[in-house]
């Protein structure tokens, strides 16, 4: 075991495996829907648009009620600034952290350094390839061809050799993953849709919650299908029986 995964949670939790985004512009809004929500039926995730208009405050607001929150803001920066930041975040009692693997190494043995020694520190999580980019894309910014899973792979291992607990990465590279990588890994992936045919979003690489859950998956990013739902707790329910 990397001694700087003490104390942090070492396997998913396979009966609550949704990360709730809060794709929403406003505190109020949000804490509105978050009553419509348990704490023991999933976690919540806050991205760059909420963390940016709301701040640390709500952040607080939702780990007081219970909930295990991903702080969804992908630091890709200077070793000791990421590093720096995770910190803070540590301080706040947040329960996950991500910051792009494609920052290198030093960066994300920085940040694994920087909370070693909380004893209740963040799941630190690396992003792959967002689950928007296609192999075009990768084309266009590294100017070669590269394959998506091969960048994915890359970016997965380097992140395990940094000492972080897992990867974000799409449920379609997850049994490829699973495949090279421990079991205690965590593979956090969004892109999970109910239904794959009406999907007319900027996700690209997706699949349904038991589809991602079999291939490999350890939490299910989802955003609107949860905040869209006209009963959010039996959609959850239904999701963490393994139903949909």
């Amino acid at each position: 075991m990397n001694p700087l995964m003490l104390d942090a949670e070492p396997l998913f939790n396979q009966t609550k495996p949704v990360i709730v985004a809060l794709d929403f512009d406003d505190a109020e809004t949000t804490l509105q829907f978050v009553r419509r929500l348990n704490p023991d039926l999933c976690q919540l995730k806050i991205g760059k648009e909420l963390f940016t208009a709301s701040g640390r405050r709500l952040a607080e607001q939702l780990i007081n009620q219970g909930y295990r929150l991903f702080l969804d803001l992908k630091y890709h920066d200077i070793p000791n600034t990421v590093a720096s930041a995770c910190k803070v975040a540590a301080q706040m009692g947040v329960w996950m952290v991500d910051m792009h693997a494609s920052g290198g190494q030093r960066m994300m043995e920085a940040a694994a350094e920087a909370i070693s020694q909380f004893h209740q520190r963040p799941l630190l999580i690396g992003v792959t390839v967002l689950t928007s980019m296609t192999e075009q894309d990768l084309a266009d910014i590294f100017g070669a061809s590269v394959s998506v899973p091969q960048q994915v792979m890359r970016l997965a291992s380097l992140a395990h050799q940094s000492g972080l607990d897992g990867v974000v990465c799409s449920a379609q590279e997850a049994v490829m993953l699973r495949q090279h990588l421990p079991q205690d890994f965590l593979l956090v992936t969004p892109g999970i849709r109910l239904n794959i045919a009406s999907n007319h979003d900027d996700q690209r690489r997706i699949m349904t919650p038991k589809a991602a859950l079999a291939a490999g998956s350890s939490y299910l990013v989802m955003g609107r299908p949860i905040t869209q739902a006209e009963d959010p707790i039996t959609l959850l329910n239904q999701i963490n029986r393994g139903e949909i």
